[in-house]
């Protein structure tokens, strides 16, 4: 396969701009967002891998917000896409006013199983979301494996009574999803399973696939190097997929919603609507629902916006110097994907 080179990281670093922009409520451990942004000839990228993450790791995401700056995005097949609400791990008393920040979302994720609250809590939360919600909503859990095996099958016996539409990376390993889903069909118990960080932090994407692991996969752009890799993982795995983000401007849900654009099939609403979770965006024209739906746009990044939420000078050198190490592992981009 011919390649062509990647942006050069002069040219790079001469557009990076860092910002830091809280968070309304705290979401799996984050209070404030940290976000590099990279303009190209194409337009603007994201680059905001978790500062816990290595720097092998993190130089997918540097990939995915070069291809935004630098190549653009695939014709789309669709110019909305429907998206979820997303209700953090709150209490339930905070649930009606988190879900009041959604126009028209007829689906929503709530996470569960957070770290120092119990299963009475998450079945609480989502009960609250049913009775706040019309009662066709759809209601989906994300657990980011923090079940074993029969705690998942406990938590979601309790849980199926809300009618789940599935249950979002219920354990950590791809051999414990494929074992609870075993378990699941021999309680008679029907939540489908979808994989998300089995998918996008694995070395093997398709180990969900050959282990019968999931019956859904959830895909992040920035996690797996772009739009283009996650659209190819995407149809190698052959399973029906969910587009999500990982607390992202709206730059970066500009490259979720690019990729859920190109997907030949889009059966379940995209968890792209996580803007509202911050307190603030780098654009006056947030891509946020309006009913249900996002619309394919493209963000005007605003100077005044970038001034107010910059990042400290040590944060900046910080993530400059990410930048620098992080280009260093980037993949040669494979012909289709040029840079030029």
């Amino acid at each position: 396969m011919t390649t062509a080179l990647l942006p050069d990281l002069a040219e790079v670093l001469d557009t990076l701009s860092v910002v830091q922009i809280p968070m309304r409520v705290r979401f799996r451990g984050v209070t404030v967002r940290e976000v590099a942004l990279i303009h190209g000839p194409k337009g603007w990228g994201e680059f905001a891998a978790f500062p816990e993450y290595d720097d092998l790791e993190s130089s997918r995401w540097l990939e995915a917000a070069l291809e935004a700056g630098w190549v653009g995005w695939p014709d789309p097949v669709r110019n909305a896409i429907p998206v979820n609400a997303t209700v953090p791990a709150v209490p339930a008393a905070e649930v009606a006013a988190i879900l009041a920040g959604y126009d028209g979302c007829t689906t929503v994720k709530v996470k569960v199983a957070e770290q120092g609250q119990r299963l009475r809590e998450d079945l609480d939360r989502v009960a609250e979301v049913r009775d706040v919600m019309d009662p066709g909503v759809r209601i989906r859990v994300d657990a980011n494996g923090a079940w074993t095996v029969a705690e998942a099958v406990d938590a979601l016996r309790r849980l199926a009574t809300y009618s789940l539409e599935y249950a979002e990376q219920p354990c950590a390993s791809v051999e414990e999803l494929a074992a609870l889903r075993v378990a699941l069909a021999r309680n008679g118990i029907d939540v489908l399973v979808a994989a998300d960080e089995s998918i996008r932090r694995a070395l093997d994407p398709m180990r969900v696939v050959r282990q019968e692991a999931a019956d859904v996969i959830v895909v992040k752009v920035a996690p797996l190097g772009g739009v283009r890799a996650a659209l190819a993982i995407a149809q190698e795995c052959g399973l029906p997929t969910v587009v999500s983000s990982a607390l992202d401007t709206s730059v970066g849900i500009r490259a979720g919603l690019a990729l859920a654009a190109a997907l030949p099939e889009l059966p379940f609403a995209c968890g792209l609507s996580t803007v509202e979770l911050m307190a603030g965006d780098v654009t006056d024209d947030s891509l946020v629902p309006h009913a249900g739906s996002i619309e394919l746009r493209e963000p005007q990044v605003d100077a005044e916006l970038l001034n107010r939420w910059q990042a400290p000078a040590d944060r900046q050198r910080w993530w400059r110097e990410r930048v620098v190490r992080c280009h260093a592992h980037c993949a040669m981009w494979p012909s289709g994907r040029s840079a030029r």
